[in-house]
Protein backbone atom coordinates (compact mmCIF):
# COMPACT_ATOMS: atom_id res chain seq x y z
CA UNK A 1 0.00 0.00 0.00
CA UNK A 2 1.26 3.37 -1.26
CA UNK A 3 2.20 6.12 2.03
CA UNK A 4 -1.00 8.01 0.54
CA UNK A 5 -3.16 4.87 0.84
CA UNK A 6 -1.92 3.93 4.28
CA UNK A 7 -3.42 7.91 5.46
CA UNK A 8 -6.87 7.21 3.52
CA UNK A 9 -9.30 6.82 6.76
CA UNK A 10 -8.08 9.41 8.52
CA UNK A 11 -8.36 11.96 6.08
CA UNK A 12 -11.41 10.14 4.85
CA UNK A 13 -12.73 10.24 7.98
CA UNK A 14 -12.30 13.32 10.29
CA UNK A 15 -9.71 15.38 9.52
CA UNK A 16 -9.42 14.41 6.46
CA UNK A 17 -10.41 17.48 4.94
CA UNK A 18 -7.93 19.85 4.45
CA UNK A 19 -6.05 21.87 2.91
CA UNK A 20 -7.38 25.27 2.50
CA UNK A 21 -5.70 26.63 -1.15
CA UNK A 22 -8.11 29.37 -2.46
CA UNK A 23 -10.57 28.17 -5.10
CA UNK A 24 -9.81 28.67 -8.77
CA UNK A 25 -11.76 31.75 -9.98
CA UNK A 26 -15.03 31.17 -11.23
CA UNK A 27 -16.62 29.57 -14.62
CA UNK A 28 -13.94 30.40 -17.47
CA UNK A 29 -17.02 30.66 -20.25
CA UNK A 30 -17.64 27.04 -21.71
CA UNK A 31 -14.43 25.53 -22.25
CA UNK A 32 -16.15 21.96 -22.90
CA UNK A 33 -18.62 23.94 -25.71
CA UNK A 34 -15.75 24.10 -28.32
CA UNK A 35 -11.98 23.64 -29.29
CA UNK A 36 -11.75 26.97 -31.41
CA UNK A 37 -8.51 28.96 -30.74
CA UNK A 38 -7.48 26.25 -28.28
CA UNK A 39 -4.37 24.49 -27.90
CA UNK A 40 -4.16 21.38 -29.11
CA UNK A 41 -2.90 19.75 -25.80
CA UNK A 42 -6.17 21.49 -24.06
CA UNK A 43 -6.15 21.29 -20.17
CA UNK A 44 -9.07 19.41 -19.84
CA UNK A 45 -9.34 19.83 -16.28
CA UNK A 46 -11.85 22.81 -16.90
CA UNK A 47 -13.81 20.67 -19.34
CA UNK A 48 -16.13 21.17 -16.69
CA UNK A 49 -15.81 25.22 -15.46
CA UNK A 50 -18.91 26.23 -17.65
CA UNK A 51 -21.12 24.32 -15.10
CA UNK A 52 -19.59 26.13 -11.73
CA UNK A 53 -22.68 28.25 -9.89
CA UNK A 54 -26.22 27.41 -9.22
CA UNK A 55 -28.73 26.67 -11.54
CA UNK A 56 -32.45 25.78 -11.39
CA UNK A 57 -33.28 22.37 -12.94
CA UNK A 58 -36.16 21.03 -14.34
CA UNK A 59 -35.77 17.25 -14.58
CA UNK A 60 -38.05 14.35 -15.87
CA UNK A 61 -36.94 10.82 -14.43
CA UNK A 62 -38.64 7.62 -15.93
CA UNK A 63 -40.69 4.97 -14.54
CA UNK A 64 -38.42 2.62 -16.13
CA UNK A 65 -35.48 3.49 -14.62
CA UNK A 66 -35.00 0.44 -12.04
CA UNK A 67 -36.99 -1.96 -14.59
CA UNK A 68 -34.83 -0.74 -17.59
CA UNK A 69 -36.43 -2.15 -21.03
CA UNK A 70 -39.89 -3.39 -19.16
CA UNK A 71 -43.41 -2.13 -19.27
CA UNK A 72 -45.20 0.36 -19.75
CA UNK A 73 -42.97 4.02 -19.70
CA UNK A 74 -44.44 6.97 -18.07
CA UNK A 75 -42.44 10.34 -16.72
CA UNK A 76 -42.09 11.89 -13.31
CA UNK A 77 -40.98 15.29 -13.32
CA UNK A 78 -39.52 17.97 -10.63
CA UNK A 79 -38.16 21.04 -10.69
CA UNK A 80 -35.67 22.16 -8.04
CA UNK A 81 -31.99 23.50 -7.69
CA UNK A 82 -28.11 22.12 -8.54
CA UNK A 83 -25.08 23.84 -7.15
CA UNK A 84 -21.98 23.11 -8.49
CA UNK A 85 -18.67 24.22 -7.06
CA UNK A 86 -14.80 23.90 -7.36
CA UNK A 87 -12.59 22.18 -4.41
CA UNK A 88 -9.61 20.55 -4.28
CA UNK A 89 -7.95 23.46 -6.42
CA UNK A 90 -9.92 22.99 -9.49
CA UNK A 91 -8.28 18.86 -9.54
CA UNK A 92 -12.45 18.15 -8.66
CA UNK A 93 -15.89 19.65 -8.05
CA UNK A 94 -19.10 18.64 -6.55
CA UNK A 95 -22.57 19.00 -7.34
CA UNK A 96 -25.51 18.97 -4.99
CA UNK A 97 -29.10 18.63 -5.94
CA UNK A 98 -32.48 19.11 -4.57
CA UNK A 99 -35.81 18.75 -6.30
CA UNK A 100 -39.43 17.88 -5.66
CA UNK A 101 -41.75 16.74 -8.07
CA UNK A 102 -44.52 14.47 -8.64
CA UNK A 103 -43.17 11.46 -7.30
CA UNK A 104 -42.07 13.23 -4.54
CA UNK A 105 -38.46 14.39 -3.36
CA UNK A 106 -34.62 14.06 -4.58
CA UNK A 107 -31.64 15.05 -3.31
CA UNK A 108 -29.09 13.54 -5.21
CA UNK A 109 -24.51 14.06 -4.69
CA UNK A 110 -21.96 13.95 -7.14
CA UNK A 111 -18.24 14.22 -6.91
CA UNK A 112 -16.47 14.38 -9.88
CA UNK A 113 -12.70 13.42 -10.24
CA UNK A 114 -10.42 14.90 -12.60
CA UNK A 115 -7.22 12.51 -13.65
CA UNK A 116 -4.35 14.52 -15.55
CA UNK A 117 -2.89 11.44 -16.81
CA UNK A 118 -5.89 10.06 -18.78
CA UNK A 119 -7.21 13.29 -19.04
CA UNK A 120 -10.34 11.98 -18.31
CA UNK A 121 -13.01 12.76 -15.06
CA UNK A 122 -14.51 10.10 -12.95
CA UNK A 123 -17.54 11.11 -11.69
CA UNK A 124 -19.24 9.24 -8.48
CA UNK A 125 -23.06 9.85 -7.70
CA UNK A 126 -25.07 8.99 -4.59
CA UNK A 127 -28.56 9.65 -3.28
CA UNK A 128 -29.80 10.71 -0.04
CA UNK A 129 -31.14 7.32 0.58
CA UNK A 130 -28.05 4.84 1.17
CA UNK A 131 -25.43 7.14 1.69
CA UNK A 132 -23.34 5.18 -0.93
CA UNK A 133 -21.08 6.41 -3.77
CA UNK A 134 -22.29 3.99 -7.05
CA UNK A 135 -19.86 2.29 -9.64
CA UNK A 136 -18.03 5.19 -11.17
CA UNK A 137 -18.68 6.92 -14.76
CA UNK A 138 -15.75 7.82 -16.49
CA UNK A 139 -14.98 9.74 -19.41
CA UNK A 140 -14.23 13.14 -21.40
CA UNK A 141 -15.32 16.32 -23.03
CA UNK A 142 -14.84 16.09 -27.27
CA UNK A 143 -16.03 19.30 -29.59
CA UNK A 144 -18.52 20.48 -27.26
CA UNK A 145 -20.16 17.13 -26.02
CA UNK A 146 -19.49 15.13 -22.69
CA UNK A 147 -19.74 11.58 -22.69
CA UNK A 148 -19.04 9.37 -19.68
CA UNK A 149 -19.85 5.33 -19.54
CA UNK A 150 -19.82 2.71 -16.46
CA UNK A 151 -21.18 -1.05 -16.46
CA UNK A 152 -23.45 -1.77 -14.00
CA UNK A 153 -25.61 -4.65 -12.65
CA UNK A 154 -29.68 -3.87 -12.93
CA UNK A 155 -31.53 -6.45 -12.00
CA UNK A 156 -29.41 -9.42 -12.50
CA UNK A 157 -28.41 -7.82 -15.99
CA UNK A 158 -25.20 -6.59 -16.95
CA UNK A 159 -25.77 -3.41 -18.94
CA UNK A 160 -23.56 -0.05 -19.93
CA UNK A 161 -24.56 3.18 -18.77
CA UNK A 162 -24.14 6.47 -20.67
CA UNK A 163 -24.06 10.06 -19.04
CA UNK A 164 -24.21 13.07 -21.84
CA UNK A 165 -23.85 17.06 -21.85
CA UNK A 166 -25.11 18.65 -24.05
CA UNK A 167 -26.10 22.22 -25.59
CA UNK A 168 -24.11 24.10 -23.57
CA UNK A 169 -23.96 27.72 -23.17
CA UNK A 170 -23.11 30.70 -20.53
CA UNK A 171 -26.48 29.71 -18.99
CA UNK A 172 -28.13 26.63 -20.33
CA UNK A 173 -26.99 22.82 -20.60
CA UNK A 174 -28.68 19.55 -21.07
CA UNK A 175 -28.19 16.38 -19.49
CA UNK A 176 -29.50 12.51 -20.17
CA UNK A 177 -29.13 9.52 -18.83
CA UNK A 178 -29.42 6.45 -20.59
CA UNK A 179 -28.99 2.63 -20.28
CA UNK A 180 -28.20 0.00 -23.25
CA UNK A 181 -28.48 -3.39 -22.95
CA UNK A 182 -27.08 -4.39 -26.12
CA UNK A 183 -23.61 -3.55 -25.79
CA UNK A 184 -24.07 0.36 -27.13
CA UNK A 185 -26.08 -0.69 -30.33
CA UNK A 186 -29.28 1.28 -28.70
CA UNK A 187 -29.87 3.18 -25.49
CA UNK A 188 -33.20 3.89 -23.50
CA UNK A 189 -33.41 7.29 -21.74
CA UNK A 190 -34.42 7.67 -18.57
CA UNK A 191 -33.15 10.69 -17.06
CA UNK A 192 -33.11 14.32 -18.24
CA UNK A 193 -32.23 17.38 -16.99
CA UNK A 194 -32.58 20.95 -18.14
CA UNK A 195 -30.60 23.70 -16.31
CA UNK A 196 -31.35 27.27 -16.17
CA UNK A 197 -28.33 29.39 -14.83
CA UNK A 198 -29.69 31.67 -11.90
CA UNK A 199 -27.59 34.52 -11.46
CA UNK A 200 -29.28 35.74 -8.14
CA UNK A 201 -27.89 32.52 -5.95
CA UNK A 202 -29.04 34.42 -3.17
CA UNK A 203 -32.89 34.14 -4.21
CA UNK A 204 -32.20 30.07 -3.68
CA UNK A 205 -33.37 28.07 -0.51
CA UNK A 206 -33.11 24.83 0.16
CA UNK A 207 -36.43 22.98 -0.38
CA UNK A 208 -35.55 19.99 2.21
CA UNK A 209 -38.03 18.14 4.02
CA UNK A 210 -38.20 17.87 7.56
CA UNK A 211 -36.57 14.95 9.26
CA UNK A 212 -38.25 12.50 12.33
CA UNK A 213 -36.11 11.54 15.20
CA UNK A 214 -35.09 8.28 13.92
CA UNK A 215 -33.51 9.72 10.40
CA UNK A 216 -31.41 11.72 12.24
CA UNK A 217 -30.01 9.11 14.51
CA UNK A 218 -26.58 8.89 13.77
CA UNK A 219 -26.60 11.52 11.32
CA UNK A 220 -24.62 14.22 13.56
CA UNK A 221 -21.67 12.04 14.63
CA UNK A 222 -19.12 14.04 12.92
CA UNK A 223 -20.71 17.68 13.55
CA UNK A 224 -17.75 17.69 16.05
CA UNK A 225 -15.31 17.81 12.98
CA UNK A 226 -16.97 20.93 10.56
CA UNK A 227 -14.37 24.22 10.68
CA UNK A 228 -10.79 24.69 10.04
CA UNK A 229 -8.03 22.98 12.55
CA UNK A 230 -4.47 22.85 12.89
CA UNK A 231 -3.36 18.91 12.66
CA UNK A 232 -0.22 17.78 13.60
CA UNK A 233 0.12 13.95 12.19
CA UNK A 234 2.89 10.98 13.34
CA UNK A 235 2.88 8.06 10.48
CA UNK A 236 4.49 4.43 11.31
CA UNK A 237 7.39 4.42 8.14
CA UNK A 238 6.74 0.63 7.57
CA UNK A 239 3.32 -0.56 9.10
CA UNK A 240 3.24 -4.20 10.21
CA UNK A 241 6.95 -4.72 9.76
CA UNK A 242 8.91 -4.42 13.42
CA UNK A 243 9.80 -1.03 11.89
CA UNK A 244 9.42 2.01 15.14
CA UNK A 245 10.49 4.92 12.56
CA UNK A 246 7.83 7.76 13.37
CA UNK A 247 7.41 10.42 10.38
CA UNK A 248 6.19 13.85 11.57
CA UNK A 249 3.65 15.87 9.97
CA UNK A 250 2.15 19.14 10.27
CA UNK A 251 -0.30 21.22 8.35
CA UNK A 252 -4.56 22.26 8.31
CA UNK A 253 -7.52 20.63 7.57
CA UNK A 254 -11.04 22.01 6.65
CA UNK A 255 -14.46 20.15 7.01
CA UNK A 256 -17.33 21.64 5.83
CA UNK A 257 -20.94 20.68 6.31
CA UNK A 258 -22.56 19.84 2.85
CA UNK A 259 -25.62 17.92 1.48
CA UNK A 260 -28.51 19.72 4.34
CA UNK A 261 -25.78 17.90 7.09
CA UNK A 262 -25.99 14.29 5.74
CA UNK A 263 -22.69 14.27 4.39
CA UNK A 264 -19.24 16.43 4.55
CA UNK A 265 -16.46 17.35 2.74
CA UNK A 266 -12.71 17.69 3.52
CA UNK A 267 -9.65 18.79 2.32
CA UNK A 268 -6.58 18.56 4.00
CA UNK A 269 -2.44 19.25 3.30
CA UNK A 270 0.40 18.90 5.38
CA UNK A 271 4.20 18.81 5.14
CA UNK A 272 7.04 16.53 7.05
CA UNK A 273 10.15 14.83 6.25
CA UNK A 274 8.92 12.46 4.07
CA UNK A 275 6.90 15.04 1.83
CA UNK A 276 3.65 16.75 0.69
CA UNK A 277 0.23 15.90 1.51
CA UNK A 278 -2.79 16.38 -0.09
CA UNK A 279 -5.79 14.54 0.53
CA UNK A 280 -10.05 15.11 -0.11
CA UNK A 281 -12.39 12.80 1.54
CA UNK A 282 -16.25 12.57 1.61
CA UNK A 283 -18.28 11.07 4.58
CA UNK A 284 -22.25 9.86 3.81
CA UNK A 285 -24.61 9.13 6.03
CA UNK A 286 -27.26 6.34 5.62
CA UNK A 287 -30.11 6.62 7.40
CA UNK A 288 -31.20 3.24 7.13
CA UNK A 289 -28.33 1.59 8.20
CA UNK A 290 -27.27 4.52 10.36
CA UNK A 291 -23.45 4.45 9.64
CA UNK A 292 -21.22 6.42 7.84
CA UNK A 293 -19.50 5.43 4.71
CA UNK A 294 -16.11 7.40 4.06
CA UNK A 295 -14.36 7.45 0.97
CA UNK A 296 -10.92 9.59 -0.13
CA UNK A 297 -9.08 10.24 -2.68
CA UNK A 298 -5.22 11.63 -2.41
CA UNK A 299 -2.90 14.35 -4.67
CA UNK A 300 0.56 14.93 -4.88
CA UNK A 301 3.82 13.63 -5.16
CA UNK A 302 4.62 11.19 -8.54
CA UNK A 303 2.67 8.13 -7.88
CA UNK A 304 -0.56 9.43 -6.84
CA UNK A 305 -3.17 11.49 -9.05
CA UNK A 306 -7.00 11.73 -7.94
CA UNK A 307 -8.16 9.06 -10.39
CA UNK A 308 -10.93 7.42 -8.38
CA UNK A 309 -12.31 7.31 -4.72
CA UNK A 310 -11.16 4.41 -2.03
CA UNK A 311 -13.49 1.33 -0.76
CA UNK A 312 -15.29 2.63 1.93
CA UNK A 313 -14.61 2.81 5.51
CA UNK A 314 -17.82 1.96 7.31
CA UNK A 315 -19.00 2.72 10.84
CA UNK A 316 -20.53 4.77 13.61
CA UNK A 317 -20.27 6.74 16.75
CA UNK A 318 -21.23 5.00 20.11
CA UNK A 319 -20.47 6.67 23.79
CA UNK A 320 -18.23 9.28 22.67
CA UNK A 321 -16.46 6.90 20.59
CA UNK A 322 -15.85 6.76 16.43
CA UNK A 323 -15.12 3.23 15.42
CA UNK A 324 -14.76 2.58 11.73
CA UNK A 325 -13.25 -0.51 9.65
CA UNK A 326 -12.81 -2.23 6.10
CA UNK A 327 -10.70 -4.77 4.57
CA UNK A 328 -7.57 -3.39 2.37
CA UNK A 329 -4.54 -5.49 0.26
CA UNK A 330 -1.45 -4.13 2.01
CA UNK A 331 1.70 -6.15 0.69
CA UNK A 332 -0.30 -8.64 -1.20
CA UNK A 333 -2.42 -9.70 2.02
CA UNK A 334 -5.64 -8.88 3.40
CA UNK A 335 -5.59 -7.02 6.90
CA UNK A 336 -8.73 -5.04 8.50
CA UNK A 337 -8.49 -1.69 9.28
CA UNK A 338 -9.62 0.42 11.86
CA UNK A 339 -9.76 3.97 12.73
CA UNK A 340 -11.02 5.42 15.48
CA UNK A 341 -11.83 8.83 16.71
CA UNK A 342 -12.06 10.10 20.55
CA UNK A 343 -10.87 12.26 23.06
CA UNK A 344 -13.39 14.78 20.99
CA UNK A 345 -13.19 18.18 22.54
CA UNK A 346 -15.20 21.29 21.10
CA UNK A 347 -11.53 22.87 20.17
CA UNK A 348 -9.66 19.16 19.57
CA UNK A 349 -9.79 15.62 18.67
CA UNK A 350 -7.91 12.69 18.63
CA UNK A 351 -7.60 9.95 15.72
CA UNK A 352 -5.10 6.41 15.47
CA UNK A 353 -5.56 4.21 12.69
CA UNK A 354 -4.15 0.34 13.37
CA UNK A 355 -4.06 -2.44 11.36
CA UNK A 356 -4.56 -6.10 11.88
CA UNK A 357 -3.08 -9.17 9.85
CA UNK A 358 -4.84 -11.89 12.81
CA UNK A 359 -8.33 -11.17 11.81
CA UNK A 360 -8.39 -8.51 15.04
CA UNK A 361 -6.93 -10.31 17.70
CA UNK A 362 -4.06 -7.87 18.21
CA UNK A 363 -3.66 -4.09 16.61
CA UNK A 364 -0.54 -2.37 15.41
CA UNK A 365 -1.23 1.85 15.46
CA UNK A 366 0.66 3.27 12.40
CA UNK A 367 -1.15 6.75 12.20
CA UNK A 368 -1.73 9.05 14.93
CA UNK A 369 -3.21 12.88 14.42
CA UNK A 370 -3.95 15.21 17.28
CA UNK A 371 -6.04 18.47 16.20
CA UNK A 372 -6.31 21.64 17.44
CA UNK A 373 -9.31 23.97 16.24
CA UNK A 374 -8.55 27.21 14.64
CA UNK A 375 -11.24 29.13 16.54
CA UNK A 376 -10.95 32.43 13.90
CA UNK A 377 -11.69 30.34 10.88
CA UNK A 378 -14.20 28.00 11.96
CA UNK A 379 -17.32 29.72 11.00
CA UNK A 380 -16.09 29.89 7.23
CA UNK A 381 -17.05 26.23 6.82
CA UNK A 382 -20.52 26.29 7.81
Amino acid sequence: MKMLECIRSYLLLFCLPVVLQPLHAAAQGNPGASTANQPSERDSQHDFDFEMGTWKTHLKVSSRLQHPFTGPNTWNEYVGTSVVRKIWNGKANLVELEVDGTAGHLEGLNLRLYNPQSHQWSLNFANSKGGIIGVPTVGEFKNGRGEFYDQETINGRVMLVRNVWSDITPDSCHFEQAFSDDGGKTWETNWVATDTRVRDESMTTGTSLPQNAAERDGEHGFDFSFGNWKTRIKRLQHPLSGSTTWMEYEGTSVVRKIWNGRASLGETEADGPAGHLEALSLRLYGPESRQWNLYYASSGGTTSTPTALTVPTIGEFKNGRGEFFDTELFRARNILVRNVWSDMAPDSCHFEQAFSEDGGKTWEVNWIATDTRVSDESDKAQ
